[in-house]
Formats: structure tokens, C-alpha cells, sequence
């Protein structure tokens, strides 16, 4: 049991970092893209909505991480 939870740890961080990177782009883009577009866009461009998109995903992964890391502290007292 103890190790299959490290397992799923390790994917879910492995996870929570993709998402961040992902985020971390799409952000880099969109500075650029808002830069080059100017002022007269209205709305939210592709490349912010991926970096909301990604920041949910990092949260999502994060607190499943912290459930398993819950579970695990209480499996092994």
C-alpha cells in the first residue's frame, strides 16, 4: 500500500510540474502576443486562457498530492 502511494505521489508531482511549466509558457506568450496586439483587443487571448487553464491543473494536482501525502502519514502511524 505504502509504496503504490509513493508511486501516485511521484506522478502527481511529476503532474503539478508539467502543468507549471505548461503555465509558465503560455504566460511567456501571451506577454508577447499582448505586446504585439496592442491596446484595441478586448477579451482574453488563446494563450491566457491556456495559462488559466494549466494554473487550475497545477492546483488540482496539488491538493490531490497533499490528500495522498494525508493518507500516506496516516497509514503509516
Amino acid at each position: 500500500m505504502t509504496t503504490f502511494l509513493v508511486i501516485v505521489l511521484v506522478v502527481l508531482m511529476a503532474l503539478v510540474v508539467y502543468s507549471l511549466v505548461r503555465g509558465i509558457i503560455a504566460f511567456m506568450k501571451s506577454t508577447k502576443m499582448d505586446l504585439e496586439r496592442g491596446d484595441d483587443h478586448v477579451g482574453a487571448s488563446e494563450m491566457q486562457l491556456m495559462q488559466n487553464k494549466m494554473m487550475f491543473a497545477r492546483i488540482k494536482y496539488q491538493a490531490l498530492a497533499v490528500l495522498v501525502v494525508v493518507v500516506l502519514l496516516a497509514a503509516t502511524r
